[in-house]
């Protein structure tokens, strides 16, 4: 599940970033992805809310911010959210 999951939210980042190279993996974070700012955060939540049909909380996508938060985090938000498939 998390692997498909991986692979669908790669294709989002893709088509956000404009870049059919990304290859994401946990441990990346914002800085790792070239001109992901907070524009293109915002167009990347809003991507993925489409995507899979869910809505973030205002703190759920502050708390991506923090220090600690990585693409794994991400994920684990998204599966959370979404639920088994």
């Amino acid at each position: 599940m998390r692997e498909t999951l991986r692979t669908e939210m790669q294709e989002v980042f893709r088509d956000v970033f404009g870049d059919p190279g990304i290859e994401i993996r946990d441990a990346m974070t914002a800085e790792d992805v070239d001109g992901w700012d907070s524009l293109m955060h915002i167009n990347l939540i809003v991507a993925i809310e489409r995507r899979f049909g869910i809505k973030f909380a205002t703190a759920e996508i502050s708390g991506l911010k923090g220090d600690d938060q990585n693409i794994g985090t991400f994920l684990d938000l998204v599966a959370g959210k979404i639920g088994p498939r």
